[in-house]
């Protein structure tokens, strides 16, 4: 079993820490089953959010009653000191709990700090003299938040993309919170599905005794996979650096993360999966993407009004656009050689 201490907030968890955003996509019965199997088996760390619809109800259903045995993290979109009031009161009661572990800003466009007019710091602060939080963390996309909350010195935790397509300034970024004190919680592990072996995902990560991986769960198969790598956790081999190598060589550049930031398009554009529809297709079982109702989502690239507004919202600086019609047409080409 190998543990994971997020600098000083004290949190030690088990190096497998569960994200349930994809619980929104099962049932509650369902939703409940997988998280207590989850516990059941280690994993004592749950992330979750109040954009996540009926996730954190779903937490506070399976953990009813074990509260002081879990840690959960949520976080808060709010822009303003009133709706982080209305969110948090509103997690608290989802969760069934009267405090949060680690409370997070969830992907801010600028990083909170005390006296930059928006209340958002101070409501925090007063949130955690109340005990209604016990450490303060932050969500980003952009380096230059990223960083700046690292030099700011008030928070506790970053959770930032990072996976085995990292580039050398997330690296950098990973490092500068080690030596900060500042945990590190690695969000898109597996990069939204595009990297499709999980063993070489987490042994990449177990190079970094400091960074907590969440996975994204939704099926029991997955789970299980997650839960073999608390007895066994893999290590970097020769096999594993060369998937690592091929993935970097296909993977690394201009590629849609599917984080969602983009979203939403005034025409219906599915972005975060339609940007990046020929990679999913070539890394995973393609039946999934081509079916009709696929078929329609896709179609709806013609219909792009070219506004930008997807361009100006990603966190990484994509051509969005430009990525939407680049995968339309690869799209089509594979359409046009598969028989139904």
């Amino acid at each position: 079993m190998v543990q994971v201490t997020l600098g000083s907030t004290g949190i030690t968890v088990e190096k497998n820490a569960f994200g349930a955003l994809p619980i929104q996509r099962v049932s509650g019965k369902e939703a409940v089953k997988l998280l207590r199997k989850a516990y059941d088996n280690g994993v004592t760390f749950f992330d979750t959010a109040r954009f996540y619809t009926d996730s954190e109800e779903k937490l506070g259903e399976a953990f009813e009653g074990i509260r002081d045995k879990i840690y959960i993290a949520t976080k808060t979109g709010a822009t303003t000191a009133e709706g982080f009031w209305k969110d948090i009161h509103t997690s608290l009661k989802n969760l069934r709990t009267d405090y949060i572990d680690i409370y997070q800003f969830h992907n801010p466009d600028f990083c909170p700090k005390p006296g930059d007019g928006s209340g958002l710091y101070e409501a925090m602060l007063e949130a955690k003299e109340k005990g209604m939080v016990r450490h303060i963390g932050i969500t980003n996309h952009r380096l230059s938040i990223a960083h700046e909350a690292v030099e700011s010195g008030l928070y506790e935790t970053l959770q930032f993309p990072f996976c085995y397509l990292a580039t050398e300034k997330d690296i950098e970024l990973v490092e500068r919170c080690k030596s900060a004190g500042m945990g590190f919680i690695a969000m898109k592990a597996l990069s939204g599905g595009l990297i499709t072996n999980s063993a070489a995902a987490y042994a990449f990560l177990a190079q970094y005794s400091h960074v907590l991986p969440i996975w994204g769960v939704q099926r029991e198969n997955e789970l299980d996979e997650f839960l073999s790598y608390i007895q066994n956790p893999p290590v970097m081999n020769e096999e594993l650096a060369a998937v690592i190598a091929k993935d970097r060589e296909e993977l690394l550049g201009d590629f849609c993360r599917g984080c969602g930031y983009c979203m939403p398009c005034p025409v219906g554009i599915e972005i975060n999966n339609c940007a990046r529809m020929s990679l999913l297709i070539r890394r995973s079982p393609s039946a999934a993407q081509l079916t009709p109702q696929a078929q329609e989502k896709m179609k709806k690239i013609e219909n792009c009004l070219h506004c930008g507004k997807c361009k100006s919202k990603c966190p990484y600086g994509l051509d969005t656009p430009a990525l939407l019609e680049k995968n339309y047409k690869d799209y089509c080409e594979i359409l046009a050689g598969k028989a139904y």
